[in-house]
């Protein structure tokens, strides 16, 4: 079973980090703002290749993009003001 839309996520944040200099990037609060996006959006789960494949080629529309940015970036604001480390 996968999980498709942990990896869009990933990259965003990614993506989002690079472009945030104030912003603690650490792997704690790199995981943090993952799980916390991945926990505002909702599930995509396939059990084959075929419904992978299917699944990746719908998810690539600019709708699905904005949709996990948009839950990346208010991740990001929530662990910055309240970060697990000191």
């Amino acid at each position: 079973m996968t999980y498709l839309i942990e990896d869009e996520v990933i990259y965003i944040t990614n993506k989002v980090l690079k472009n945030k200099e104030d912003i603690c990037t650490c792997e704690k609060c790199k995981l943090d703002i993952v799980a916390i996006s991945l926990n505002n959006l909702p599930p995509q789960y396939v059990v084959t290749e075929k419904g992978e494949l299917y699944k990746r080629v719908n998810n690539m529309n600019i709708q699905f993009e904005i949709d996990i940015t948009r839950e990346v970036i208010k991740s990001i604001e929530k662990v910055n003001k309240k970060p697990r480390h000191k």
